[in-house]
Parts: C-alpha cells; structure tokens; sequence
C-alpha cells in the first residue's frame, strides 16, 4: 500500500516555499503578489501549479517557473512538481495581497 500524504500540510508546505520565491524586480514574494493562480496537492505527493506572471515580457519568464518547479520538486513528500504558466485571467495588482499592497506602497 502507497503512503497516504497529509495534502493540507503538504499545501502549506508548498504555499510557503512559494513565498521564498521573488521576481527579482519586484522585492514581494510571488505568492504575495498573486502570480499563484492554484495550487492542487494530491495524496499520492503529486503537486501540480498555475501561475502567471506580471506580463508576458517579463524578464523571468523563462527561469521563474523552473525555480519554482525545482523548490516545490525539494519538498519532501513530493513525488512530482509540475507548474504551468497561465494567462488568463491577466494579472492585475488588484490580484495582490494587502501585504504585498503594503509593502509597495499601494496602501
């Protein structure tokens, strides 16, 4: 019989390895940001990610979803890290946290 994962520990796990990754331009987590779209955690350690970025020309477009990828793949009990880079809906700074709207000064 497979081990059976703690998905809601697992997620938190994840959602905090999440806040350790920043576009270098921007001094906020991607997580605080809102570039997380959704997180699915299943029981057999598999991890799967939407996220966007702040604009399809953003110059980390290429390296930010494979650090992502690679800290989420570190965590253990994750037997599999997949993150997609959606579009839709377009990120806007409305999809921000209050932290992060703090934390530039939108508040």
């Amino acid at each position: 019989m497979d081990n059976v994962i703690d998905t809601k520990r697992l997620e938190e796990h994840v959602i905090h390895v999440l806040k350790t990754c920043y576009d270098p331009e921007i001094p906020v987590n991607i997580y605080e940001l809102g570039l997380i779209y959704r997180i699915s955690v299943e029981q057999n350690g598999k991890v799967e990610i939407d996220m966007t970025l702040t604009s399809p020309a953003c110059p980390v477009a290429g390296s930010l979803p494979f650090e992502v990828e690679t800290k989420i793949k570190g965590i253990p009990d994750v037997t599999e890290a997949r993150v997609n880079v959606v579009w839709d809906p377009i990120w806007n700074k409305d999809m921000m946290t209050e932290t992060a709207k703090f934390q530039l000064g939108f508040l």
